[in-house]
């Protein structure tokens, strides 16, 4: 795609409302719709202060920048493409918040299969909907200690697949469904 041209994304709101940025033309990434977003966070605009997030397969960093817009104390934006991890530091340091972020290449399996440093509040899993991840994922962050009790999974897939079987601690919050996207943001139930 051109200079300028079609490959941005917009925050929808918070501190950077309106404020675009590119992204890398990489096959199989394809940014969280704005409206998606916008529910997204009407969702958990009464929780999002503080938080420390987990944006799985950053992407675009459409979710984890507007977290970071929107009062997320810290994000952890995951990709393996290099491309994608250079275009999101340099989006970082445009905004101004590389001390409230990190990027990481990595791929999500490996990383998933490595104990974190600290539990996540809010996890953003949206992969690439041809891989069939969401479920391998899911099970993943519960087993291997990487969500807080509490904890918020927001989870993308495309609507024609049936959602996976998921993890009996994480109870449905909310869903809906825009165009090809299915979402599902869910809790997980914290133990007595």
């Amino acid at each position: 795609m051109g200079r300028g041209g079609a490959n941005q994304v917009r925050i929808v709101g918070g501190e950077f409302r309106g404020r675009r940025l590119g992204f890398p033309g990489v096959a199989g990434l394809r940014p969280t719709a704005d409206r998606v977003r916008e529910t997204l966070f009407n969702w958990l605009q009464p929780y999002i202060a503080g938080l420390n997030c987990l944006d799985l397969f950053a992407g675009s960093g459409a979710l984890g920048l507007e977290a970071l817009s929107r009062g997320a104390a810290r994000v952890l934006l995951v990709d393996r493409s290099r491309a994608v991890v250079q275009r999101l530091r340099d989006n970082l340091a445009l905004l101004g918040v590389t001390a409230r972020a990190e990027v990481r290449q990595a791929d999500a399996r490996r990383l998933l299969a490595r104990s974190p440093q600290r539990p996540y509040d809010l996890v953003f899993v949206d992969p690439p909907f041809a891989a069939g991840l969401l479920g391998e994922m899911c099970s993943a962050l519960e087993l291997g200690g990487w969500l807080a009790q509490g904890a918020w999974i927001y989870l993308e897939q495309d609507a024609a697949h049936p959602w996976p079987e998921l993890p009996a601690q994480w109870a449905l919050y909310r869903e809906g469904q825009a165009g090809q996207a299915a979402f599902r943001l869910l809790r997980r139930i914290p133990s007595a």
